[in-house]
C-alpha cells in the first residue's frame, strides 16, 4: 500500500493528512521535503491531456520502478535533455549509438532495459496516435470514462496500489508494445496525471482539484 506514487514511490510514516511547518494540511507522503511538496502542490492529481507530456511521465514512472520517486524528480531535467524532450516520434528512431550514449549518461538512470523499453514505447505511443480514435490521451482518459474520479480516501492505508481500471490500461498498453506498465505503475501515473484524484480528503489539494 503507499499513495502519490504507490509502491515505489513516496513512503509515509503516518496515514493520515497532517499540517506542516507552513500551516496548510497536505498528504503525508511529500513530508517536508521542498521538493516533494512542490510537486504535490502544483502537479500531482493536476489533470494532463496533453499526449506528450502524458508519454513523459509513464516513462518516468516506469524508470521509477525500483527507486524512489525523488530520485527520478531530481534527474527529471536531465532525463529531458537526454530524450529530447521525450519527443515520441525522434525517441522512435533512436539507434545503438544513442542507446550507448544514454547507458553512459549520468544525469539519468543507466538501465537499459528500461532505456530500450522507452524506445519501443515510443514506438506504441506512435502507433497509438495512428489507430486509436483520440489518439494517446483519450485511450489513457477512457480507463474512468473521460473524467476525473475523485476519489474520499481519509488515510492512505485506504489507498489501492492497483485497481481494474489499472490493470485494463496495463494491459491495453502492453497490447501495443509498452513496457514497464503493470497494474501498479499504470495506476500511479493514473494518480500523478489526475485520472484520479487521491489526495485525501483532508487535503487542501483534494477540494482545489474538484474533489467534495
Amino acid at each position: 500500500m503507499a499513495v502519490g506514487e504507490p509502491a515505489a514511490g513516496p513512503v509515509a510514516t503516518e496515514g493520515r493528512a497532517r499540517t506542516h511547518a507552513d500551516g496548510v494540511c497536505r498528504c503525508p507522503w511529500p513530508g517536508e521535503t521542498p521538493d516533494y511538496v512542490a510537486y504535490h502542490d502544483t502537479e500531482w492529481g493536476v489533470a494532463e491531456r496533453d499526449h506528450r507530456a502524458l508519454f513523459e511521465k509513464l516513462i518516468l514512472d516506469g524508470f521509477q520502478a525500483g527507486l524512489s520517486w525523488l530520485t527520478i524528480l531530481r534527474k527529471r531535467e536531465n532525463f529531458r535533455h537526454a530524450f529530447d524532450g521525450f519527443r515520441p516520434e525522434l525517441i522512435a528512431r533512436y539507434d545503438a549509438a544513442k542507446v550507448a550514449a544514454l547507458m553512459a549518461d549520468a544525469g539519468i538512470v543507466r538501465n537499459r532495459a528500461k532505456i530500450e523499453g522507452t524506445i519501443r514505447n515510443a514506438q506504441g505511443w506512435l502507433a497509438i496516435m495512428e489507430s486509436e480514435p483520440g489518439g494517446f490521451s483519450e485511450m489513457i482518459w477512457a480507463a474512468t470514462d473521460g473524467r476525473v474520479r475523485h476519489n474520499s480516501w481519509r488515510s492512505i492505508v485506504e489507498v489501492p496500489a492497483e485497481t481494474a481500471e489499472s490493470r485494463a490500461l496495463s494491459k491495453r498498453l502492453k497490447s501495443h508494445g509498452f513496457t514497464f506498465v503493470g497494474p501498479t505503475i499504470v495506476y500511479a501515473f493514473m494518480q500523478a496525471v489526475g485520472v484520479v484524484n487521491d489526495h485525501l480528503t483532508d487535503c487542501y489539494r483534494h477540494r482545489e482539484l474538484g474533489g467534495g
